[in-house]
């Protein structure tokens, strides 16, 4: 039996081998080369890159809000204030799917389908760097059911907050205002840096006019963060800076008077001191609960009331238009007695009705039988019309006007509130200018008696007032009264505003036209003499009524017959006392019909309140 042998072949093994050999070194070379061009890449050219990454995975600035500023009456009393509460917030930088992390809070927190709709556009409209609120005011449950979550919800978190909280609720709703969520509007204003972490900024009232003093300075604090996210420590800080605590001249007992006095009308209630201007109750009735507002008020709910025909939203005090009626007789009685066109001693026949020179139309007196011969103490007492179409008669529109425009009628009072409007006292030119129309003689007639185009607004009313009461001393109204910079601190007052005082030649004409106003509220035969019964000291006032639309001349106003929102506006201006003034108060009640049966007695209870007289209701006189 034959053995066959293998012969091996040395040459062809060793260059198997080195083919093998020479390929591997050209792979791992390869190889090599690839990881340097990465490694290059990665330390060279994407290092700050990665660099801020990395730092991010480990170290975030968070911004610390400031504790907003809180707001007091004149004595203490709380009117908006901060209140603890836990609430979830996204930041949309840090969520990779927004759509599918919503979804599963909805889940959680049974978000509607309009909730989702509102959140989706808020992060559409701000920063992508800024927190979006996706549920306020998170109960205890809520709160931990979020934290046994919490690890599927990268970028989402539980944050604790200080909101707005009004404890008066509507009573104040118009003065002091409230705070809403920063929009997109806001962003174009407000500084980003110091707003970095606050979700609220002012909307309404003293709380957008006095923004920047109740927000205070932000502040931030460096952190170490694991890959979770959750905080391991805090590196360094800088405290938040808390917004200075702001004092009212408003008082919340004269407030409280004003509206439960003002009842199921609606109209407006001012009253303030004449020698500061500080406003001592400001009253816009219908009203609302500002607290709706502060984390985000439910469609349905702005609904109601943007839809409400009784438009509780709208600020009547600053922007309501009324013709100020019989109550801008005293200034033009003033008028009439500095331009020397009537003294003390002239008088008018009134026989119900006036007619200009060589016409036969009739301007009706309200007292049809009318007032006979009446001087001008005895016409402002008795509110004679007649004796007013005469002297505006005489003294002409535009000479009218242009003493008007020495109270401020037509103009803004610069009180310390935003969206004041300017009313309207006319004259021949603004005619000319906005209707393209000439000026009429009977125009000036109604226009001398407060109605026709004339519009005022109830703050314009109380500034003048007061001028009035102050013998020419014009002081601009202001609602704050002091601020304090921290809670151990003393108050800083505000300063007084005084503008120039009025260029009234003859100062006999101030205490005439007082002494009138006196007769009105103590006189045998005034229009409001019940308001001065039982009091130690003097009051002069003013009824007024309004007619909300016009009567022809051959027909009667008949209230029974009217829908209510036809009725007349019930205006009374009055101060007190009146040789040394300290109290003015001004009220317009909406379709309230008489000045003297409806506002005066609502005035006569807030001279009660604010002196503490204590008497018997005073029954409204006729």
């Amino acid at each position: 039996m034959s053995t066959r042998f293998t012969l091996k072949d040395p040459a062809r093994e060793s260059r198997l081998i080195n083919d093998r050999l020479i390929f591997s070194a050209i792979f791992v070379g390869i190889l090599f080369s690839v990881v340097m061009v990465r490694l290059a890449i990665l330390q060279v050219v994407e290092h700050e890159h990665f660099d801020f990454l990395s730092n991010r995975n480990r170290v975030d600035i968070e911004a610390l809000p400031p504790q907003r500023g809180l707001i007091y009456d004149r004595n203490g009393v709380v009117l908006a204030e901060n209140i603890p509460t836990f609430s979830l917030e996204l930041i949309p930088e840090k969520v990779e799917d927004i759509e599918t992390t919503l979804g599963q809070l909805a889940e959680l927190f049974m978000l509607s389908d309009d909730d989702l709709s509102e959140i989706k556009e808020r992060i559409k409209q701000q920063r992508r760097f800024q927190n979006q609120v996706i549920r306020q005011r998170l109960t205890e449950q809520e709160v931990a059911i979020f934290s046994a979550n919490r690890h599927r919800f990268p970028g989402v978190d539980v944050v604790g907050r200080l909101i707005r909280h009004y404890p008066q609720g509507a009573l104040f709703a118009h003065a002091v205002g409230y705070v809403g969520r920063i929009n997109e509007r806001d962003q174009q204003v407000i500084d980003e840096k110091n707003y970095k972490g606050t979700l609220q900024i002012g909307k309404t009232g003293v709380e957008k006019q006095y923004e920047g003093l109740l927000h205070g300075q932000v502040g931030y604090q460096q952190i170490e963060t694991n890959v979770q996210g959750r905080v391991v420590r805090e590196l360094s800080s800088q405290s938040p800076i808390s917004g200075q605590a702001l004092y009212l001249h408003l008082d919340v007992n004269l407030q409280r008077v004003a509206e439960e006095a003002l009842a199921d009308f609606n109209g407006s209630v001012i009253a303030l001191d004449p020698r500061s201007g500080g406003i001592l109750a400001m009253i816009s009735k219908p009203d609302f609960n500002p607290n709706l507002f502060v984390t985000g008020i439910s469609t349905k709910n702005y609904s109601v009331l943007r839809d409400s025909i009784d438009r509780p939203m709208f600020d009547r005090a600053m922007r309501g238009h009324y013709p100020p009626g019989s109550t801008l007789k005293p200034f033009v009685a003033l008028a009439g007695l500095e331009l020397g066109i009537v003294s003390k001693k002239s008088k008018t026949f009134c026989p119900g009705w006036y007619t200009l020179p060589g016409k036969d139309h009739r301007y009706r007196c309200w007292k049809n039988h009318g007032h006979g011969s009446v001087d001008l103490k005895q016409s402002l007492a008795q509110s004679c019309d007649v004796y007013f179409y005469d002297l505006s008669h005489t003294l002409g529109i535009d000479r009218m006007h242009g003493f008007l425009d020495l109270f401020g009628f037509g103009q803004r009072t610069g009180v310390d509130l935003p969206s004041e409007s300017r009313g309207l006292s006319p004259s021949s030119e603004w005619k000319r200018a906005s209707r393209n129309q000439v000026w009429y003689p009977g125009e000036t007639l109604i226009s001398g008696i407060g109605q026709g185009f004339n519009q005022m607004t109830p703050i314009q009313l109380a500034q003048a007032t007061a001028t009035l009461a102050m013998r020419g001393v014009n002081i601009r109204p202001q609602l704050a009264r002091a601020t304090r910079q921290t809670a151990g601190s003393d108050l800083e007052l505000m300063p007084i505003k005084t503008q120039d005082g009025l260029p009234i030649v003859d100062s006999a004409n101030w205490e005439l036209i007082i002494d009138s106003m006196v007769e009105v509220t103590d006189g045998p035969r005034g229009t409001a003499r019940k308001v001065g019964e039982g009091l130690p000291f003097k009051v002069a006032g003013k009824t007024g009524t309004a007619q909300v639309f016009g009567i022809k001349q051959d027909e009667k106003y008949d209230a029974e017959t009217l829908e209510k929102r036809l009725h007349d506006h019930a205006l009374f201006i009055a101060f007190a006392p009146e040789d040394d003034p300290e109290f003015v108060v001004v009220v317009i009640a909406e379709n309230g019909g008489s000045g003297s049966k409806t506002a005066a007695p609502i005035a006569r209870k807030m001279i009660d309140q604010y002196f503490g007289i204590r008497v018997e209701e005073i029954d409204a006189d006729e």
